[in-house]
């Protein structure tokens, strides 16, 4: 079973763990052996702007997941999405918990109207994840990142809101 929390400055250690994973670093614009300091300045550095999830099972961490609204005011209607699992855990329903919970979040609380992405081309799996909850390609980026010494491509993706919230009519 699969429990989604906030992340927690303590949880560092873990999540250091989870990004020490081949896949989950090479799958991301993270760089190998990410210490556990660097997650803890970024834990403790969190702005309100910024959501970070975790995917706990049996009391580990095995994934995070998070949103960062745009601060540009023409664009406050956008949050970006990311993800991480750690590789023993891929296939598992940890990308399907994080998303269920950060889209509730972003559909139902946070007022996004877009989510935005990008993923490597050849990351079958997380494609299939994104597509099943609604994302759709929008774009190819050539040479996005260096990635095992290969420049790799990565898709630009983007859901928009299933059902946009409406305004209450005035009864008179």
């Amino acid at each position: 079973m699969i429990h989604v929390r906030r992340a927690e400055v303590s949880d560092a250690a873990q999540i250091q763990r989870v990004y020490a994973s081949v896949g989950a670093y090479g799958g991301s614009l993270q760089l190998p052996h990410p210490s556990v300091e660097m997650w803890q300045d970024r834990l403790r550095q969190s702005s309100t702007n910024d959501t970070l999830l975790v995917a706990v099972s049996d009391g580990a961490i095995v994934g995070t997941g998070g949103l960062r609204l745009e601060t540009k005011q023409r664009r406050s209607h956008v949050a970006t999405l990311r993800m991480g699992v750690a590789d023993s855990f891929t296939g598992r329903g940890v990308g399907t918990a994080l998303l269920t919970e950060l889209l509730n979040l972003s559909d139902n609380w946070l007022h996004v109207l877009r989510i935005e992405l990008t993923v490597f081309c050849d990351n079958a799996a997380a494609l299939h994840l994104y597509k099943k909850f609604g994302f759709e390609i929008e774009g190819t980026h050539r040479a996005h990142a260096l990635r095992n010494g290969r420049f790799s491509d990565s898709y630009s993706m983007a859901r928009l809101h299933p059902q946009q919230p409406l305004i209450p009519t005035r009864e008179t």
